[in-house]
């Protein structure tokens, strides 16, 4: 069996790993051509990966001018504990109440943020502002070194 099959994650692998609160990091593509990376929290939204983002940020002007996107959430420090979820295929930009509500919910759920008090009045009043990114992957890798149970 090859290398790369044995550190491959199963679906259900995936699907858990993506529900822990891990940072990702997003590629999009800058009006140059270059890669514009940035880290970002993230979320679910309609069983999709999303974030959310300022409608004038940078990341929101490449998505609408190309939307190709890449995501990458990983963990660990060693090579033995390295893992994680790679994904790209094609953005879309959403800005309607419901899904900026569901976006919402999730990320207070992920990340223990409460939607009362001033954390919750400030992600409300800025959310007039935002737009929730989902991604619909065409590709998606994963990797799972401790599967190799400390072996190189």
């Amino acid at each position: 069996m090859s290398r790369r099959k044995l550190i491959e994650m199963t679906e259900a692998e995936i699907a858990a790993y993506l529900d822990e609160p891990h940072l990702c990091r997003i590629g999009t593509i800058g009006p140059h051509g270059e890669v514009h990376l940035v880290a970002m929290n993230y979320g679910f939204v309609d069983g999709l990966v999303a974030f959310w983002t300022y409608r004038s940020a940078q990341k929101t002007r490449n998505l609408q001018r190309n939307p190709a996107l890449s995501l990458i959430v990983d963990s660990g420090s060693h090579y033995a504990e390295l893992k994680g979820v790679s994904m790209s295929g094609r953005a879309e930009l959403r800005d309607d109440p419901d899904t900026l509500a569901a976006f919402a919910r999730s990320m207070g759920s992920r990340y223990g943020m409460a939607l009362t008090g001033s954390t919750g009045s400030k992600a409300r009043a800025s959310a007039s502002k935002r737009v929730v990114v989902l991604l619909h992957p065409d590709r998606v890798m994963s990797w799972d070194h401790t599967k190799l149970a400390g072996g190189y």
